[in-house]
């Protein structure tokens, strides 16, 4: 993130509700804003605080504190939230969550940001990155494991990266597979809903995007030259893919400590299948650090769990575009 996202609100603080955020952020925006970040966190230029991330023990919420700060960005903050499973029955997001942003130089309250639809643009947009940077160019099958709120957005950003011929699905629910065929028709692209290990025999890039807490796609299942991006695995014991599998892929991140802790590798690192100082973080790719895939045959996998710095770093620029097109209200504290 650049000095250009500072943020001049000597009107005071700054609200930036979700309509402001939606009207303000698109895509390649917040592609290029997790790119950055995760460029910026190779480099030593920016860092994530410790996660706080809790089952509160009602109505079987999990809710949490992500933070972090971007030296050369000036940004500063957190995002506050979580997850309740019930609200999709009441017409609400099950992620809810709202992003704070505070002056590195004095440490007063700049921003209060919308996180909803910034986080599901940001989560895509992590996914997005892996597929651009280690994906096989000549990919042309699509597979989506999940058809939560998020899978839309991942499936947007994804098919934006490769020549995708087809997209194949599956989910739980099957009906809820109607929104993935609905965005793949959209744009074009033909739709087909299978069964899990059929999806891994056709897929070239598989996108997991669940709330999973036992191994969905088996390692016998993948085929080599497969990318996976691994979304869905943000606290301690949820689980996607089979935890051998991280033995026989070369296995990217966002964060390597909560990776480990809360990731899609913390199951791989206990059952002894991978060793922490084996994965690699996206950013030292994007970097030029590492060469991210090196053969065709070779299976990627990137277990994208969610930095608080992907927050700060897509808000700071909502806020700043919000507050030049006038779409954020400012009020003195």
């Amino acid at each position: 993130m650049s000095e250009e996202n500072n943020i001049n609100n000597e009107g005071g603080l700054l609200i930036v509700s979700e309509d402001a955020c939606k009207s303000v952020i698109d895509r390649a925006s917040a592609f290029s804003a997790v790119e950055d970040v995760f460029a910026a966190m190779s480099q030593g230029d920016a860092y994530n605080f410790p996660v706080i991330r809790e089952a509160i023990g009602y109505a079987d919420a999990l809710y949490g504190f992500k933070s972090g700060f971007d030296r050369a960005g000036k940004a500063l903050g957190l995002k506050s939230g979580g997850y309740w499973p019930g609200n999709a029955a009441k017409g609400l997001t099950n992620h809810q969550s709202t992003i704070f942003l505070f002056d590195p130089d004095n440490g007063k309250l700049r921003a209060l940001v919308g996180g909803n639809y910034l986080t599901a643009v940001r989560t895509a947009a992590a996914s997005a990155v892996s597929i651009a940077h280690l994906a096989r160019k000549d990919s042309t099958v699509l597979g989506m494991v999940g058809a939560g709120h998020q899978s839309t957005f991942q499936l947007r950003a994804a098919l934006e990266q490769r020549d995708f011929k087809k997209v194949v699905a599956w989910n739980k629910n099957k009906d809820r597979l109607k929104n993935l065929q609905a965005v793949a028709e959209e744009l074009g692209v033909p739709f087909e809903a299978v069964e899990r290990e059929q999806l891994c025999a056709e897929a070239d890039v598989i996108i997991t995007i669940t709330s999973a807490f036992e191994p969905l796609l088996m390692k016998e299942w993948i085929k080599p030259g497969t990318h996976i991006a691994c979304m869905g695995t943000d606290t301690k014991g949820k689980q996607e893919v089979d935890a051998d599998l991280m033995a026989v892929a070369t296995v990217f991140t966002d964060e390597v400590a909560q990776s480990i802790s809360l990731g899609e590798t913390q199951h791989a690192i206990a059952a002894g299948t991978i060793k922490e100082d084996a994965i690699i973080t996206i950013g030292d790719v994007i970097n030029g650090k590492h060469a991210g895939r090196t053969s065709a045959d070779e299976i990627t996998l990137f277990d994208g769990t969610g930095v608080g710095l992907q927050d700060l770093a897509i808000a700071s620029v909502a806020a700043k575009l919000a507050l030049e097109k006038g779409k954020a209200q400012q009020i003195s504290l």
